[in-house]
């Protein structure tokens, strides 16, 4: 798969190398509190490292990875995941998270998902992109809407944090839309 440029990251391949990179936030309740509930429990460094090995190896074509690099160096920011491509109707989910906490805030995030966008639907053909995110991470949302996903739904007291009961928002972006974004 080749490399995706923009004017600040670059959406590359995995390499082994990001492993210590990976390390440094998936046990980082920071960064990982609104991500899913793999991150529930302390991942272990053979965690880390059989899914990034599952990666490498490249054996599920319902999904593309990607890692958000700064475009200079190639060096990690972040990942960028595809889920659940579904060929047949043209749609799939995407997950995103900046690993790295002096990296967020800065546009990397948003710029990443239009590059994503772009490949999704120029590239694959795709019509639908989607997600989903908790109700109170006010920064991912924001994000979302400035990509021009829209909100579709939610899904109540779905999720179960910090002692309460808090919904999913579904949201996501057509074909069609992303067009009238450019």
């Amino acid at each position: 798969m080749p490399r995706i440029y923009g004017k600040k990251v670059m959406l590359r391949e995995y390499m082994k190398e990001d492993l210590t990179h990976m390390r440094e936030w998936v046990n980082d309740e920071e960064i990982t509190r609104d991500l899913s509930d793999i991150f529930l429990y302390p991942n272990t460094l053979n965690d880390t490292e059989s899914y990034l090995n599952n990666i490498l190896e490249g054996k599920d074509s319902n999904r593309a990875h990607f890692v958000i690099a700064h475009k200079s160096d190639g060096s990690y920011i972040g990942q960028i995941d595809l889920i659940r491509v579904d060929w047949k109707n043209r749609t799939a989910e995407m997950g995103i998270v900046i690993g790295k906490k002096d990296c967020l805030g800065k546009g990397y995030g948003s710029e990443a998902i239009k590059l994503m966008q772009k490949f999704v639907f120029e590239k694959m053909n795709l019509n639908r992109l989607e997600l989903c995110v908790h109700e109170h991470n006010e920064r991912a949302k924001a994000c979302y809407k400035k990509c021009g996903f829209v909100e579709e739904g939610i899904k109540r007291d779905c999720i179960y944090k910090d002692g309460k009961y808090t919904d999913v928002i579904f949201m996501g972006i057509l074909k069609k839309e992303h067009e009238g974004l450019k």
